[in-house]
């Protein structure tokens, strides 16, 4: 099943990000099977501001436990973190429902 999982940066916490930035990768890359699509979300003056994280995990409780633990969540990176099933459309240039 698929889950976002939208994620907010505190204020003021880009250092903190880029200090962090390394294990957050590793911890990305430990998880590349499940992962269909990561990114920073960007500020109007592009810098990361925010993660967007599309999962495929059997459950919400599975996409709750990665959320809590990626490194930037432990670092308490993020002010705000939501995690919502979704049904994917279209991908990779196709329909699939």
């Amino acid at each position: 099943m698929l889950f976002a999982i939208i994620c907010t940066d505190r204020p003021g916490a880009l250092e903190l990000r880029k200090a962090t930035r390394a294990q957050h990768l590793a911890f990305l890359e430990s998880h590349k099977a499940s992962i269909q699509f990561a990114g920073p979300q960007l500020d109007a003056q592009g810098n990361p501001s925010g993660s967007l994280i599309v999962l495929d995990v059997p459950d919400r409780e599975s996409a709750e436990g990665f959320a809590a633990a990626d490194p930037y969540a432990g670092v308490n990176l993020f002010e705000s973190v939501v995690v919502r099933p979704l049904r994917a459309v279209f991908r990779d240039g196709q329909m699939v429902a």
